[in-house]
């Protein structure tokens, strides 16, 4: 199979080398507005650089996108015109009306496109998904969720990342309706800047909650940060009837109890996503290999990102205008 990637900053270039030592690709092609780059990602993968995006999906049977989020809506309808498969970053855009598009898009035309939230393919994640899926948890009264990055991104970054609901938050949206199996119907969202003022020149906060109500009566609890002094903190707490349980709770966590006799702060704690969802990363990109293939159906289809991305207005307008918010607000 010849695959493509698009885009080979640092996320890209993961996937870049992750597919060249795949041993179901036989060619990989790479491409990048920075010239330079693509040639040292090359290099590195023995990979041959495509002069344009066009040109890539001319001569690939298959494309993975992980441009800026700007980009991505336009790179899957070219995909999806060239008749290419197509794996994207999250998310599909930073708007709902482009989001819409190019899931219809892709509905129309019978394609394939597999969305990359890497924590579905998480062993932690699918064993929580498997407990509450077959009972053993019992009913599911809450979930709570904590999304703290180690360091807030640069503040080029920011007027094109959507909000801290979009940009980060995102993959809780998702990762909550793959573990519950239900919808969020309500949100109450709220947020505010504390730790880095040039977050108010875009109404973008640094410090952000959220309460969220789901079909099947089970409530969520959701915080987020863009500072954590300690590393990067992504966790998932489910209470049930007959179980409590919690995803990314080890050794490594960037959390440390006060109590007497407890252990200290990690040594190592995780530094980054790549560092905490390395696994994860490898398994979501052998599964487009075989989605591709037809060997399995699509584990994150573009329809999933959708609900995702509703989810993400709804909070940023409850935080925008102080109140409550109806998913069937959100169309």
């Amino acid at each position: 199979m010849r695959v493509g990637v698009i885009g080979v900053g640092r996320i890209g270039a993961f996937h870049a080398r992750v597919l060249a030592a795949h041993e179901g690709i036989t060619e990989l092609r790479v491409m990048d507005v920075d010239g330079a780059r693509a040639e040292d990602v090359a290099r590195v993968c023995d990979a041959h650089v495509a002069p344009s995006a066009d040109a890539l999906l001319d001569t690939v049977d298959a494309v993975v996108i992980a441009t800026p989020t700007s980009e991505h809506a336009d790179l899957i309808h070219r995909a999806i015109d060239a008749g290419r498969p197509a794996f994207c970053e999250k998310p599909i855009a930073i708007d709902l009306a482009s989001t819409v598009a190019v899931v219809d898009h892709a509905h129309q035309r019978g394609a394939l496109v597999q969305m990359g939230f890497q924590r579905r393919f998480d062993a932690g994640y699918r064993r929580a998904r498997a407990m509450v899926a077959d009972g053993s948890a019992g009913r599911i009264y809450l979930v709570r969720m904590a999304g703290h990055d180690p360091q807030p991104p640069h503040e080029s970054y920011i007027p094109a990342s959507g909000g801290i609901f979009c940009d980060l938050h995102i993959h809780d949206f998702d990762i909550a309706r793959f573990v519950t199996g239900q919808e969020v119907t309500e949100v109450y969202a709220d947020g505010a800047v504390l730790g880095f003022e040039y977050y108010e020149r875009y109404g973008d906060v640094d410090t952000a909650v959220a309460v969220l109500r789901f079909s099947g009566g089970t409530l969520g609890i959701l915080s987020g940060t863009r500072h954590d002094p300690l590393g990067y903190d992504i966790r998932m707490e489910v209470f049930g009837s007959a179980d409590s349980f919690v995803v990314g709770m080890d050794g490594r966590t960037p959390l440390h109890s006060v109590e007497d006799d407890a252990p200290p702060a990690p040594a190592h704690p995780y530094t980054n996503f790549l560092d905490r969802f390395a696994h994860a990363y490898h398994a979501e990109l052998h599964a487009f290999v075989n989605l591709v293939s037809g060997k399995c159906v699509n584990p994150c289809p573009p329809e999933d990102a959708l609900e995702a991305m509703r989810v993400a207005v709804a909070c940023n307008r409850s935080r925008q205008e102080h109140r409550p918010v109806r998913m069937d607000q959100v169309q």
